[in-house]
């Protein structure tokens, strides 16, 4: 390794180790809010992380072109006459591409506005406060901070079977040049729903291997059975209680070896995908030099206030693993530069992880917040937990053949009803949870529910008309 150049040293208020979302919203509050002086360190020629690159971003705009194939087949169904639809995958990657290289300009733009120092390599820890920079071609340097946020994200995880160098992440989704004919999705979280979700509609065949008899494991069963049922009603194949063995090359494809209750079997796919989680990014960053510790996961060890092991070393997003969601790291990162930057009045910024909503884009999509049932009924027993349910049709298809469900489930507690948990799933779930998800960050009840007079037509008035 080349000497480290002192010329290039320089004492920082904040170092930022990662430029994805989290550690953008940190950076960029601490510069531009705060006036402190801040680097950012990044790994990858660009800026934005998962979400924007291989992440949120790129998967809404596939899951908008899912829909609008999928409306337009509808349309025949409200009187309207054309020939058959032709879809150009190519057409909307390169539009999607050039999307998010627009997005990860203005990344770029918005540091050289806030005057955050950007290095462009790979950061290690010397010590508790000193970081190194190294990027090939260029020799290392070292930078000083006296606050050190890790917000380095996560990576998807392929599994050690034979053969599984020839599947593809959701990170390779994205750099599809075609529309497979036939897929495997390995995984039912909620990136393996909503991709397998995606390639259905535009009519690729799609395979679903389970290890359980579920998916969405964490989520109510109200969205996740509905889902499940109507996945199937569609023609999305599961395998259940399945574990792939191995994949192989084959003159028709990739050969998927598996087992499923017992049972040997096989089929033929263009492309397999595997969705069986994240882990989190600390490799390389020489973690034990500074005494940050990590959990039995790998993920970075950070309390409610994202303070690590350490003192002045900081954690978020999904390194750390809470509520791995892109709107969570921002708003952590933003509560923690408000703490360190912002004076007496910040003194006790944090996030509250409390009540956090969260959408699954899938076909229909899925928005939820706060406890599960089962969680609700654990916290509070039985005898203090009420559930309010609801399955209807949407009017959206009143007049079509093919119907989507849709099914809300509104948990509440107490003799005053407040309302500790909303499960919805049904066409425009994930617009609808917004609104009602600052209500239950307020408190809200049953009766303040039953108190808002109804927008009718509409699905999101049966939330109001419970009974």
């Amino acid at each position: 390794m080349a000497p480290v150049s002192k010329a290039s040293k320089k004492i920082f208020d904040y170092v930022v180790i990662g430029g994805g979302s989290g550690g953008m919203a940190a950076a960029r509050r601490a510069s531009g809010i705060h006036g402190a002086t801040v680097a950012l360190i990044e790994a990858h020629s660009v800026l934005g992380g998962t979400c924007v690159n291989v992440g949120c971003v790129p998967k809404k705009v596939m899951w908008n072109t899912a829909s609008i194939y999928e409306t337009l087949r509808q349309a025949k169904g409200y009187g309207y006459e054309f020939g058959p639809v032709q879809f150009n995958w190519s057409i909307i990657k390169n539009k999607r591409d050039a999307y998010i290289k627009r997005l990860n300009g203005i990344y770029d733009t918005n540091l050289q506005k806030e005057k955050i120092e950007h290095f462009h390599g790979h950061a290690s820890f010397v010590n508790e406060t000193t970081i190194n920079i190294t990027k090939e071609g260029s020799d290392p340097i070292e930078i000083q901070g006296q606050h050190i946020l890790i917000a380095t994200g996560g990576h998807p995880i392929i599994p050690n079977v034979p053969g599984s160098e020839l599947g593809i992440s959701s990170d390779g989704f994205f750099q599809l040049e075609e529309q497979p004919k036939r897929v495997a999705v390995v995984g039912t979280g909620y990136i393996g729903v909503e991709i397998a979700g995606i390639f259905h509609a535009l009519g690729t065949d799609v395979t679903i291997f389970s290890r359980t008899k579920q998916i969405l494991r964490k989520f109510d069963p109200i969205v996740k059975d509905t889902l499940l049922k109507h996945m199937q009603s569609q023609g999305v194949k599961f395998t259940f209680d399945s574990k792939v063995t191995s994949l192989k090359k084959s003159e028709e494809g990739i050969t998927v070896e598996f087992v499923s209750d017992g049972q040997k079997g096989e089929i033929e796919v263009d492309v397999v995908l595997w969705a069986v989680g994240r882990a989190p990014n600390t490799k390389g960053l020489n973690l034990e030099a500074a005494g940050v510790k990590l959990d039995d996961k790998k993920q970075i060890i950070a309390d409610e206030y994202q303070n690590t092991t350490v003192k002045n070393i900081y954690s978020l997003g999904d390194v750390v693993g809470k509520a791995e969601l892109t709107p969570v790291a921002i708003a952590a990162g933003r509560k923690l530069s408000d703490r360190l930057f912002g004076g007496p009045r910040f003194s006790t910024s944090k996030l509250d992880y409390v009540n956090i909503p969260t959408v699954v884009f899938s076909h229909p999509t899925i928005g939820t917040v706060g406890y599960t049932e089962a969680e609700a009924r654990e916290k509070y027993g039985d005898e203090n937990i009420k559930i309010y349910e609801t399955r209807f049709g949407n009017m959206y298809f009143s007049v079509l053949d093919e119907k989507e469900p849709t099914a809300y489930k509104l948990i509440v507690t107490g003799p005053e009803e407040k309302v500790v948990g909303l499960h919805m799933i049904g066409k425009d779930s994930d617009e609808i949870l917004q609104g009602f998800g600052v209500a239950i960050r307020m408190g809200a009840t049953k009766a303040d529910f039953d108190s808002c007079v109804a927008i009718h037509p509409t699905s999101s008035e049966e939330l109001v008309t419970l009974r």
